[in-house]
This record gives structure tokens, C-alpha cells and sequence, in this order.
């Protein structure tokens, strides 16, 4: 039980005439809500509150919670709050005690870890688990013992090592607004009020989740134009079925902007053809299932004729697919049930199997705009599909699919699709069933089989999963199937007993895993899949990701020096970009680029080049572009490790790339602001610099990481949803670079004249415009000793005392920081340009 007085401090240090915070009263017990406040007070902290014993015990963390579990953040115990405190978000007037800006930054609920309890506080030692918009997994919070007359009571803050863990300023870095009002510090300051519900910004940089199926209101279109031109479609005929494209199963999420990610629906794959004479609705086997979807159909000849979408058609059970609903629905008639929608291979009799995914994608967009609502969009996200897997798995989906950006489509399995399952689940035969002493259970397993090189083989058996209906409904199915002898060898034990079928039933099964005997091992009946042939399944195994194959490229002349004070050669430079292919390709491929050529060495003439002129090969590809004066051009860029080993070749040493993808030329998908400092400046003032910029953008709910720039300055990067077009991100950054000018004149210019930058750093916004490129993560510079434009952590930043601190020579070191927890997330959220 709380003590009487235990808000007796809370209340005694404000005046309720003049704050807006609620009154303190303590409340029953009973309650396991947590959340945490954002305060910018005397020094902007975050405040940390548990619900216990009928209010929030409250803890003032100085530099906000950490993912690291090797980093353990300061955590002061203040004073206990009401838990009506738990809603507040405004404004604390000056004068006031904490006077300044809260922010509602997390909630959500906790627990103690089995064994423990809330009564672990008063020992100094607390192992509790949270269940939060932003903080998840488990946490420790231990009590430090007092120094010398210290009067504060200070805690440790931790996190444990689980699959939530993160880099070490994720938190914080990233988590720029609210979570229930969606405003930023500044905006709840300046009183702005709430958005709407359905218009609140998506957390800038928390890994916005593509709708899920209870979604209603879909994110930014991430292709060109989501108003994509098209034919009416007026007399078309409903196109033909086509063979689906079907995705490879693999056990790791791709990485890189070039693929976008989607749920993985559970439900059955439908093509859906319209057309002046009514819509077809085809499964993935060609069979026209129209009949057996009444509400789809009725919700497809709405759309114009001559269309053909791809898509999966799904029951919900609460705010998810459910394979055994989806069954029942279609016994029941059919109705009820709903599509998503995820790629459109024809519009209006125009065949788009050709175009890049995003297009297509795109285009499915413009096309579904105010459709029934039975007929919806799959969202995807571009860049992150680890965030998104662990949400889906933790959420109980079935895993995601992930999609080349600029594959077309093709109707055969390739790696241009991946899924990844959260857990094992597939298609069996069914061979037969064993009989149940169970009155009235029609059977107790049944036994699967799968197709082999040699003909059907024993997979194991399942005998959970089945309700009365189905046991009754499946029985009568498998009696009319009855055989004489089973279809594959099973092993004695198994077979005694067992009835046979004839091998023409396909069940959906999960299971924990095989076992070394390629059996299943704790399988769960799903439904029955009769959508696909007995002679189709086979044990799905996990492929490696695509890989690039052994490089083609020879480099010649390895031994000429191309950075004469190092003595670093041709062939080292090569070496470097081989090595670091994997790192750099996420932010380089696909991507219009300019090089900075030096074929005799950086000490020579050096020269940018950006017009594909035919002379490097078929490893490096062009992409036309409209110039201002109507015309064409052929811009270069590369896809993979061979095309920018091809360019190194021809005396490439930097590759400097356009803010947006060739997928999607007139939408950037990020801005970079380069801060170039006057000769004269030390780097220590630089980095403060960047630092101010980081802190402004946050003002205005967008998340940046710095970049060394591998000369003089800093580069800080804003990734960006692809959304807004060139003259609404070049306007922004000109508005923000010149504001900062105007208010910190002694510091910064947005002018790009010399003679204005004297002691003072230029804001160089003009990076941000159609046709401008920036220097790439992990490229080299044509400089002094072969130095590195390297992403970091601000963090690092502050530590890091030269913007060319790594060199080409660092390329082990490189990588091995690109693969670990700290620059985890790095470059990647979320987030459109705001509003200003």
C-alpha cells in the first residue's frame, strides 16, 4: 500500500493555480502502466515513471534511456507523481518547479520478470520487462550507494541484451515527437494543437510499420506520382491470367534502400482480372475461383476494366489474418473476406510486367484510390525490413516479403522476392490418418508427406490444430480418398494402423522445425490449401541471400600510385572499394552518380564526369534524364560491387550520388546539409555546429545522423521517405539553412560566396536540388593519405577530432563498425518533410 503522505512533496512543490499538472492524489493499487516524459526543464532530461502502489514512482534520466545493454545511464529518483501526471503534456510555466516543455515520449505497460516483484525497489534492484511505443524488452534499474552527503538518490538504468537491444543512442537520436499527439518539443511549446488522429506524423525514424490490416490510413506513396497517369480502360477486355511471380524463402532480411518490404499475408494468393465483362478471380494455380469469392468480385467491378493485380485474399481474426477463419469463410459462401493488393502487372490492357516494382507498385496505387474498402493497398517501407520483421513476428504475422525496388516482374520464383517467416510453417500431402479412441473424433493424426527427386517420402504427422468441425469435415474427405496401400514408405511404428489416401490433399502445417530425419517435429494443422496441387509440394529450404557473383573486373596498371603521400596504389584503392562493396552498395547503388576521376593519380588532373560516354562497360549503366531544356541525357550509376570496381578501372576515385534513386529520379529519399567550414576554423567548432543542426531539425520532428565528410567538414544526413518532389526539398533546406544563417550570424552563412564565409561555416543547402550530388557513405576522397567519408554516431562525433579520421587502409575496421550495434539504424527513418 502507498503511504498516506507519498505525494505530500509532489504537491507541496507546486502552485495548481498556476501550473496546468494535475493535483496529487493517490489512486487505488493495482495498475502496471509506465511512461516517460520528455522534460525540457533547467536541463532537458527524460523522466522515467513505474506504476506502483497507486502512483508513479518517478526517476529523472539525464542523457534518456539507452538500447545499448553496455551503456548504464543515470538514473536520479525524484519525487512520487499522481497517476493522472501520466497524461500530461504541455507547457510547465517559468517561475514554476520544472518549468519547460513535457513531452508524453513513451507509455505502454511493465511487469517484474517471473520471480520477482515491485517490492525488488526497495531492495535497489528492479528486473522488469516493458511493453512500450518506444522502450521494449527487459530492463534493470539498480540503486547506487550513496557518496559522502549526497542527498540524491541515484539509480542505474540498463538494458538487457535481448532481441530489443540497439544502438546507443537510437532513443533518443530518433524518438523527436509524441507519442499520442504526434507534435514535436517545439510545436507543444508554441501550443500548437494535435493534429488529428488520422494526419499525426509517424514517429520520425521509429520504423514506421506499412498498414496493417487494420490500417485506414496508408503512408506517403513511396513511387513517382502516387496520381500516376493512365488509359480510361473503356472497352478493355479482362486480361488473361499470368503466372505469379513467387518469392525464394530465406532466413535474413535484406538490406539496403534498394528493397522494399511488405506483410506476408496469410491467406490464398489471387490474381484479379477485370474487364468490361465482369472481374475473374484467379488463384495462383490458374483456377478461376471467381464463384468462391462473391464480396471480392463485387468489390473488383468497381475498378476499370483491363486490369490484372496480384494480391492475397485473407479472413481477419481481430487485427490479423487467420488461415482457419479464411477456410471457414469460404465453406460459409465466401463472405467477409478481404485483399490486399501488392503488385498490378497490366492497366488498362497495358502490360507493366516490364516496369521497375516501384512503379508498378505505384501505379496500383493511383489505381486503388477510394476502392471498395474489401480491395486494399499493401504498404511497404523502403530500407528497413529488420524493423519490420520484428514487429510483424512479435505482432503474430506470418514474416514479410521483401522486393527488389527496380526488378520487373517476372511469373516464376527468383531472389527478386524473398520471405522471411517468423516461423516454420508450409504445405504437406496428406498420406493418411491414424485412428482416435476418442468417441466422436473423427481422427487422431494424420500423416504428411512431401514430393522428393524420387517421388513422395514420410514427413511426419500432426494432431493438433483441428477443431469438431474440421475433424468431421476433413474425415469425410479423407474416406472418399480411402487407398489400399500409402503413396511414400513410412517407418513401421507409424504406418501400424493407419488408414490410406490417395495423395491429393494439401495441408498447411507449423512446426517447430525438421528434425536430422526431415521430419517435422510439434506440428499444427493450419487448413487445408486447395489452391495447390499434391504434386507442387515440396520441403521449402532456405536459400542464401543473392550474392554477387566472383568479380569480372580486372584492374590494370595496379601498382601506379594514386595518392603519392602514402603510396597507396590503383590496386589498393580497388582492393578497398571490393571490401567495402557491401557497406557502401546500400547507399550507392542505383543511384545517379558524378565521379571524380584522376587516371594518373590524384596529384594530376583530376575531373568530374557524370554523362554515361559508352566507355565502361556494361557493368555500368545509364539512366536518361530529362535536362531543363526538354532534353535527355544519359546519367551513369551502378548496382552492384562490378560497377563501381568498373569505374575504378577508368580512374575513378569518388563517387558522388543525387539525393534520390533512379527508381524514383524526381523524389529525393534524403537530404544532406554539408557544413564547410572557413579555413581557419578548428573542427572541434564544426562539430558543435553539426550538433546545433541535429537539434534544430529535431525541433521540427526529423531525425539526422552526421557523416565525417573525409575533407574539412561534416556532412548531416536527414533520410527521407521518398514523397515530397526536388523544388518542395530544395525550398525547405534553403528556408532552414537561411533561418539558422539569420539566427546565428556569427556562426553560420547560407551564402555560397567566399568572402562571406570568413570565420563562419557555410550551410551548403544547395546539395539538396534536382541535379546536385553529395559524396557518399564509405567513399574515398581524392585527398591527402586516401581519406574516407565514414558515417558515425553523434556520439563519435563529439569524441572524433578530424573529418578524416579513417583512410582506405581502414577497411576491415570499417566494416566491422558498419556491422555492429552502435551504427545499427544509421541513415534509416522514416519521415517526410514537415509542414514549415
Amino acid at each position: 500500500m502507498p503511504e498516506p503522505d507519498s505525494l505530500a512533496r509532489y504537491n507541496a512543490k507546486r502552485d495548481f493555480a498556476k501550473t496546468a499538472e494535475p493535483a496529487g492524489k493517490v489512486a487505488k493499487g493495482g495498475g502496471n502502466r509506465f511512461i516517460v516524459q520528455k522534460h525540457d526543464a533547467t536541463r532537458l532530461h527524460w523522466d522515467f515513471r513505474l506504476e506502483v502502489d497507486g502512483v508513479l514512482k518517478s526517476w529523472a534520466v539525464t542523457r534518456g534511456p539507452s538500447l545499448d545493454p553496455d551503456e548504464k545511464r543515470l538514473a536520479v529518483r525524484t519525487e512520487d507523481h499522481p497517476l493522472s501526471y501520466a497524461d500530461f503534456e504541455g507547457t510547465i510555466p517559468k517561475g514554476q518547479y520544472g518549468g519547460g516543455t513535457v513531452m508524453l515520449w513513451d507509455n505502454g505497460t511493465w511487469e517484474p520478470i517471473p520471480g520477482k516483484s515491485a517490492k525488488d525497489l526497495e531492495k535497489g534492484h528492479l528486473h522488469f520487462v516493458l511493453h512500450g511505443e518506444r522502450m521494449r524488452g527487459e530492463w534493470l534499474l539498480i540503486r547506487l550507494k550513496p557518496r559522502g552527503k549526497e542527498k540524491a538518490e541515484n539509480w542505474l538504468l540498463r538494458k538487457i541484451n535481448d532481441e530489443f537491444a540497439g544502438a546507443t543512442d537510437e532513443l533518443v537520436e530518433t524518438g523527436l515527437t509524441s507519442v499520442t499527439t504526434g507534435r514535436t518539443m517545439q510545436e507543444i511549446a508554441e501550443g500548437k494543437k494535435p493534429a488529428p488522429p488520422s494526419r499525426v506524423r509517424e514517429g520520425s525514424g521509429e520504423g514506421r510499420k506499412p498498414s496493417s490490416p487494420s490500417s485506414t490510413s496508408p503512408p506517403p506513396a513511396s513511387g513517382r506520382g502516387a496520381k500516376a497517369k493512365r488509359a480510361s480502360g473503356k472497352g478493355s477486355k479482362a486480361p488473361s491470367f499470368q503466372s505469379p511471380q513467387l518469392a525464394t524463402l530465406v532466413d535474413t532480411v535484406p538490406t539496403g534502400n534498394q528493397w522494399l518490404h511488405e506483410i506476408k499475408y496469410d491467406g490464398y494468393r489471387a490474381l484479379i482480372a477485370t474487364g468490361t465483362d465482369g472481374p475473374k478471380i484467379y488463384t495462383r494455380s490458374g483456377l478461376d475461383w471467381t464463384a468462391k469469392f462473391p464480396g471480392i468480385a463485387e468489390a473488383a467491378a468497381g475498378l476499370p476494366a483491363g486490369a490484372l493485380i496480384d494480391g492475397e485474399i485473407v479472413a481477419m481474426q481481430g487485427d490479423k489474418p487467420d488461415f482457419s477463419t479464411l477456410q471457414e469463410a469460404i465453406s460459409a459462401g465466401g463472405e467477409g473476406l478481404l485483399c490486399f493488393a501488392f503488385d498490378l502487372l497490366a492497366d488498362a490492357g497495358e502490360d507493366l510486367t516490364a516496369l521497375p516494382q516501384i512503379e508498378r507498385k505505384e501505379r496500383l496505387r493511383a489505381l486503388m484510390d477510394g476502392v471498395d474498402d474489401r480491395l486494399r493497398f499493401s504498404e511497404h517501407v523502403i530500407g528497413h525490413g529488420e524493423k519490420l520483421f520484428e514487429s510483424m513476428c512479435r505482432e503474430g504475422f506470418e514474416g514479410i516479403v521483401s522486393k527488389r525496388a527496380d526488378a520487373p516482374y517476372r511469373g516464376t520464383r527468383s531472389k527478386a522476392w524473398l520471405k522471411i517467416k517468423c516461423t516454420h510453417r508450409q504445405e504437406f500431402v496428406i498420406l493418411g490418418w491414424s485412428a482416435s479412441s476418442a468417441r466422436g473424433r473423427g481422427f487422431k493424426s494424420l500423416l504428411l508427406g512431401l514430393n522428393g527427386p524420387d517421388g513422395l517420402v514420410y514427413a511426419g504427422k500432426v494432431g493438433t490444430g483441428f477443431n469438431a468441425e474440421t475433424l468431421l469435415s476433413l474425415r469425410e474427405r479423407l474416406d472418399e480418398l480411402a487407398a489400399d496401400a500409402p503413396a511414400a514408405k513410412v517407418p513401421r511404428p507409424e504406418a501400424r494402423g493407419a488408414r490410406w489416401v490417395k495423395p491429393e490433399l494439401v495441408a498447411e502445417i507449423a512446426f517447430a522445425e525438421f528434425t536430422a530425419e526431415k521430419v517435422v517435429r510439434h506440428a499444427s494443422f493450419l487448413g487445408l490449401r486447395e489452391d495447390k496441387p499434391a504434386e507442387a509440394v515440396v520441403a521449402e529450404e532456405p536459400a542464401a541471400l543473392p550474392e554477387a557473383a566472383p568479380s569480372t573486373i580486372k584492374i590494370s596498371s595496379r601498382d601506379r600510385v594514386i595518392f603519392p603521400e602514402s603510396k597507396l596504389t590503383k590496386g589498393d584503392l580497388a582492393d578497398y572499394y571490393s571490401a567495402v562493396a557491401p557497406i557502401a552498395l546500400p547507399w550507392l547503388a542505383d543511384r545517379p552518380i558524378s565521379l571524380v576521376r584522376c587516371p594518373q593519380g590524384r596529384a594530376k588532373q583530376c575531373f568530374f564526369q557524370k554523362h554515361d560516354a559508352g566507355s565502361f562497360g556494361e557493368q555500368v549503366h545509364h539512366v536518361d534524364i530529362r535536362e531543363k531544356d526538354g532534353s535527355t541525357e544519359p546519367y551513369l550509376y551502378v548496382s552492384d560491387a562490378d560497377g563501381m570496381l568498373a569505374c575504378v578501372q577508368m580512374g575513378t576515385i569518388e563517387f558522388h550520388g543525387w539525393g534520390s534513386r533512379v527508381a524514383d529520379i524526381e523524389k529525393p529519399d534524403r537530404l544532406v546539409f554539408d557544413l564547410d567550414p572557413d579555413e581557419g576554423l578548428d573542427f572541434a567548432v564544426v562539430k558543435k555546429a553539426a550538433e546545433f543542426l541535429k537539434e534544430q531539425l529535431a525541433e521540427i520532428g526529423l531525425t539526422s545522423w552526421p557523416m565525417l565528410s573525409g575533407g574539412k567538414g561534416v556532412h548531416v544526413v536527414v533520410p527521407l521517405v521518398p514523397h515530397a518532389e526536388w523544388p518542395a526539398a530544395r525550398s525547405f533546406c534553403e528556408r532552414f539553412a537561411r533561418a539558422l544563417a539569420q539566427a546565428e550570424p556569427e556562426r553560420f552563412t547560407a551564402n555560397l560566396k567566399k568572402a562571406s564565409r570568413t570565420g563562419r561555416i557555410f550551410i551548403d543547402y544547395l546539395r539538396n536540388q534536382r541535379g546536385a550530388t553529395a559524396v557518399l557513405p564509405y567513399v574515398a576522397r581524392a585527398r591527402e593519405n586516401a581519406p574516407v567519408a565514414t558515417p558515425v554516431t553523434w556520439t563519435e562525433l563529439r569524441e572524433t577530432d578530424s573529418a578524416a579520421r579513417f583512410t582506405i587502409r581502414d577497411a576491415d575496421m570499417l566494416i566491422e563498425r558498419a556491422q555492429g550495434r552502435s551504427l545499427r539504424g544509421w541513415g534509416i527513418a522514416d519521415q517526410t518533410l514537415p509542414d514549415v
